[in-house]
């Protein structure tokens, strides 16, 4: 089944001042939205990042695969190596490690590879579940997502939300959160107030909702000292304390003293990463993203290592749209071993790509969907008002630093800065 047109699509949707290490959140985050049509009329979605510079290493592979079996993924892959080939795709927002030459063809291989296997599903008449081995689970659980925040942008749009700079207001966040979607753990993205306000909104959040799965990412923000001390701090508050310090021997030293293991989307990106770790024992629990790791296959491959050697596996987010979390729930239900709840950042959102109804969250989960390929469907129409945006945004990449400086002009990033 030769793929016969291949369609790239960039697009942005509103996205609140979120807080982090790096600073906040631009008014608009960007994707992009691929199409893949086969010579038999089937098309497969895929979704992935916005910048200018992944935009130009997926052009560069659109032309090479007209003509290519979509059944063919080793292929599509040696395809995407040539046209990336002494790329490397570079991370502005400084969240997900560094990257390098095999990070580059592993990011723009997942976003092909995913509309390769929806073609393939609707092709069939399966959902990408199975093709992936099958559901160990019928639903996924993800994580109440939460962030500090301003109560508006720079241009005075504001949000349903509000200012979020307290433990009391960040529990009121959580319980908005939970009552929309039914949440049964949380997460707060840390890294942006001094360690005890962020102790603080931990153990108010543990006496708000006792009994919840708890967590805490600062993304690096404290050093190795601090991060102990809070490790003890939230002794039983925790359920894991996510990249607490910058790199891996610098997790190994913590993970020594803490009583709740570490996990990380930052110090273990790549394959290359984990006979290190491991020999450090830096972390227990591995936060997989297709989008970075490869694509929903390698995702796999990344579960049974990790299986190996004893460490647990979770899923990262990053702002994204409907395609993508229909991946990540095809591949979460298809890992067995992947059985902590889910990070999205999908309540923060207030506008897709495709048509609605599909992806519902109960209880905090997400059914697998059962219809052919990924189970959603493009709206066009909401295509082409993503594709304004974009062109409206006037953003090229994503770059917290820069506009946080909008807010506090002297403002460095907070990697290592307690």
């Amino acid at each position: 089944m030769k793929i016969r047109e291949v369609s790239i699509t960039p697009v942005a949707f509103a996205d609140p001042p979120l807080l982090n290490v790096m600073g906040v959140h631009e008014p608009w985050a960007l994707r992009s939205v691929l199409r893949l049509t086969t010579e038999d009329g089937i098309v497969g979605l895929g979704e992935s990042y916005g910048d200018a510079a992944f935009l130009e290493m997926a052009g560069r592979v659109a032309p090479r695969i007209v003509g290519h079996d979509v059944f063919d993924l080793p292929g599509l892959r040696a395809l995407v190596a040539a046209a990336v080939s002494g790329s490397v795709f570079t991370d502005q927002h400084g969240l997900t490690g560094a990257f390098s030459g095999d990070k580059t063809l592993a990011t723009v291989c997942a976003f092909f590879e995913v509309a390769a296997l929806d073609a393939q599903g609707r092709a069939l008449g399966r959902p990408v579940v199975d093709l992936l081995g099958g559901a160990a689970r019928e639903r996924v659980d993800f994580s109440a997502y939460l962030f500090y925040k301003y109560g508006e942008h720079r241009n005075g749009r504001g949000d349903d939300w509000g200012d979020v700079r307290t433990p009391e207001s960040v529990v009121d966040e959580a319980r908005q959160m939970i009552d929309q979607y039914g949440f049964r753990s949380i997460k707060l993205k840390g890294g942006v107030l001094p360690p005890d306000q962020e102790i603080a909104a931990m153990r108010a959040l543990a006496q708000a909702f006792p009994g919840y799965p708890l967590r805490v990412d600062p993304n690096g923000a404290w050093q190795v000292d601090t991060s102990i001390r809070v490790a003890k701090e939230l002794d039983g508050v925790l359920e894991y304390l996510e990249d607490p310090t910058p790199g891996i021997e610098g997790m190994a030293a913590v993970a020594e003293q803490a009583s709740m293991p570490l996990a990380t989307n930052m110090c273990v990106v790549r394959f290359a990463d984990l006979p290190p770790a491991i020999a450090r024992k830096s972390v227990g629990i591995v936060l997989s993203d297709h989008h970075y790791w490869g694509g929903l296959r390698q995702t796999q491959a990344l579960s049974v290592l990790c299986e190996t050697f004893g460490i647990g596996l979770s899923m990262h987010s990053n702002s994204h749209l409907g395609i993508s979390l229909a991946a990540m729930v095809h591949v979460a239900a298809a890992t067995p071993h992947l059985t902590y709840a889910c990070d999205t950042h999908w309540p923060w959102k207030t506008e897709d790509v495709i048509v609605p109804g599909v992806l519902e969250f109960v209880d905090g989960a997400v059914a697998v969907p059962t219809t052919p390929g990924l189970g959603v469907e493009l709206d066009p129409d909401a295509l082409a008002r993503g594709h304004e945006n974009f062109l409206r945004s006037g953003q090229t990449a994503r770059d917290d630093a820069t506009y946080m400086r909008h807010y506090e002009p002297n403002f460095t990033p907070n990697i290592a800065r307690w």
